[in-house]
């Protein structure tokens, strides 16, 4: 079992660019958490909700949503969490009706909003928007680490680089223990020449040991999703299921032994004199 001091507890999916994987990531990776024995709570601040989809559940109308905790109307998040049918795992929902600019929100809402959790749960996932605005900060400022889901095509940079660049002003301003747990290639297939291409590309921009060994094409994914579950309860026997399973692993072994220059196995502590991405 994943020591439940050893890895960050709260821990961002984050990624500027849409289409990456990020909800599909952060749902498994929650389900294999909680099949460890964690217990995990998912936090969906992307306004589509889709970490909901994944989960096969459905929010009663009306009910506390996650965003609330966004709005300074005093709703605590707690009172947003709901159970899912999978084990030690629960879901505070998105507001699919949240609107960014309603109002100015500070960025450690999210935090303070978080902190009665910390002690409820081992792991908190929040999955986020890929818009840079107030709820991105307030991801990112709550955060102990954060997971970039990357898809290997052309553009993949872009939207690491742009994350990259909020990421070191939340971290300036608001977050000095953030860190950049590292990235991970979803929907890989390396056969192909654009895949191994595009990784090696950001293994040397950004450093080969912030590159995860990665999630590999697998339809078994796109189709857990449409059923309501994570891949791990729909086919335990898939790529997906050893793959997230892998990437825990990972996460666990960079986590308990600090500093390794192999790939997929460092945490990058941010300091105020860091370079950046």
């Amino acid at each position: 079992m994943t020591a439940a001091s050893d890895c960050p507890q709260v821990l961002a999916l984050s990624n500027r660019k849409g289409g990456t994987g990020k909800t599909t990531t952060a749902v498994n990776l929650a389900a294999e958490f909680g099949r460890r024995g964690l217990r995990t709570l998912v936090v969906d601040l992307d306004t589509q909700g889709h970490a909901a989809c994944g989960f096969g559940v459905k929010p009663a109308r009306g009910t506390p949503r996650a965003h609330d905790s966004l709005r300074g109307d005093g709703v605590p998040l707690a009172d947003a969490v709901i159970p899912t049918d999978q084990p030690n795992l629960w879901l505070a929902p998105a507001d699919e009706r949240y609107e960014e600019a309603e109002r100015p929100t500070p960025a450690r809402r999210l935090a303070e909003a978080l902190a009665p959790l910390r002690g409820r749960f081992d792991r908190i996932v929040i999955d986020t928007p890929p818009s840079l605005g107030g709820t991105l900060v307030n991801a990112l400022t709550a955060a102990d680490a954060v997971l970039v889901p990357l898809l290997p095509h052309h553009l993949a940079g872009e939207g690491v680089r742009q994350l990259s660049r909020l990421f070191f002003r939340v971290a300036m301003e608001h977050n000095p223990d953030l860190r950049l747990l590292g990235i991970v290639p979803v929907m890989v297939d390396r056969r192909l020449n654009l895949h191994r291409q595009v990784i090696a590309a950001m293994s040397r921009q950004f450093g080969a040991d912030r590159i995860f060994t990665g999630i590999r094409a697998d339809i078994h994914l796109a189709e857990a999703f449409a059923a309501g579950k994570p891949i791990g309860a729909y086919r335990p026997r898939s790529r997906g299921t050893l793959d997230h399973s892998l990437l825990v692993d990972e996460i666990d072994s960079l986590s308990t032994h600090g500093f390794d220059r192999r790939p997929g196995r460092h945490i990058h502590p941010l300091t105020r004199t860091g370079a950046p991405l």
